[in-house]
């Protein structure tokens, strides 16, 4: 998904377009995550940017995206960038001095 989202609608109220593009992101990711995997992944993983435009997006995680929307609302952006790409991740184990140290304690 890459797309410029709005925030100025005459007739809709800013909280609302702001839940609609929640709604809509979140709808997305569901959608995603629901495809079956390539073989040797576990999992489907996100690369996400966001910021006013595509030029100058950040990087972001897939938790902060609604924090990033708020930020964009609480700022009175006219428009915002969001891009998420999905793409097949793999778990790594944690290194064995790691997970000896976690388990002295419990």
């Amino acid at each position: 998904m890459k797309k410029t989202f709005k925030l100025t609608h005459p007739k809709i109220k800013v909280p609302r377009l702001v839940a609609a593009i929640k709604h809509e992101v979140g709808k997305y990711l569901r959608r995603e995550r629901r495809k079956s995997l390539p073989e040797g992944a576990d999992f489907w993983d996100f690369d996400c940017r966001i910021g006013v435009d595509e030029a100058s997006s950040e990087v972001a995680h897939v938790s902060d995206i609604n924090k990033s929307i708020d930020h964009a609302e609480s700022k009175q952006f006219e428009t915002f960038y969001l891009e998420i790409l999905a793409k097949p991740g793999r778990r790594s184990k944690k290194p064995r001095e790691e997970r000896s140290i976690e388990k002295d304690d419990s």
